[in-house]
């Protein structure tokens, strides 16, 4: 971690928090991801050498907390009072980008597994009711091994399945990649996806009716585009 050799507080600060990754790492954590290999799943184009000593390296000012296993096993990570204390400012710099840097995809935005991992991590699993409930997720755009997806909801948790998990389907989701990133990211309003066919959703009509609540995006996919130059996609 470089110094600014300032003692102002905003330098101090910003020579902890603006270093590339961190401001990621912190949102993975306040989300609930703990162990090392979540926190390696939100920021896949950062190695594990770097990811390993940037924890240590949060750890150390007192941000980051690691907690070993009942089991003795293992670790996992958690905020410390500092860490929580941050959160605001992240979730000021996600309001920030919702509202000045969207526009329509490069193609290195367009991250199969960042979109997997976040779907697994935010839907609501209860959202059908008790008993369980398996979403298909086909991407028509994808290569084989790649385009399928099933998402076990029962016991208020969801299971990611990538290979068939042998049950009955209660609801097939069809769409591009692009576009389910679009609708998770706010850009793509849920309705208008079904309605325009980019996304075509097959199952029982209560099944349909709770598929937005299952989703259960974000209140940054809300938050609308300031730029002058936003054109929906």
């Amino acid at each position: 971690m470089k110094s600014y050799g300032q003692f102002c507080p905003v330098a101090k600060a910003s020579a902890l928090f603006c270093e590339r990754w961190t401001a990621l790492i912190l949102r993975d954590l306040a989300a609930g991801a703990t162990t090392f290999s979540e926190l390696k799943r939100g920021v896949p184009l950062m190695s594990p050498t770097l990811l390993s000593r940037r924890l240590k390296q949060l750890q150390a000012e007192g941000v980051v907390e690691r907690r070993k296993a009942s089991s003795g096993r293992s670790y996992s990570y958690h905020l410390t009072q500092a860490g929580a204390e941050f959160i605001p400012v992240v979730e000021a710099l996600g309001m920030w980008g919702q509202r000045w840097t969207r526009r329509k995809l490069a193609e290195d935005e367009i991250d199969l597994g960042l979109l997997i991992w976040a779907l697994e991590r935010s839907v609501r699993a209860d959202a059908f009711g008790d008993r369980r409930t398996v979403v298909r997720l086909d991407f028509t755009d994808q290569p084989d091994g790649a385009d399928v997806w099933w998402f076990v909801n029962q016991d208020q948790a969801c299971e990611l399945c990538v290979d068939d998990p042998g049950f009955d389907i209660d609801l097939y989701l069809s769409c591009s990649l692009p576009d389910m990133i679009y609708i998770v990211r706010g850009d793509l309003p849920l309705t208008r996806a079904i309605e325009s066919g980019r996304l075509e959703a097959h199952g029982g009509s209560r099944m349909q009716r709770a598929l937005g609540t299952w989703l259960n995006l974000s209140p940054l996919a809300q938050v609308t585009s300031q730029r002058p130059d936003a054109a929906p996609v």
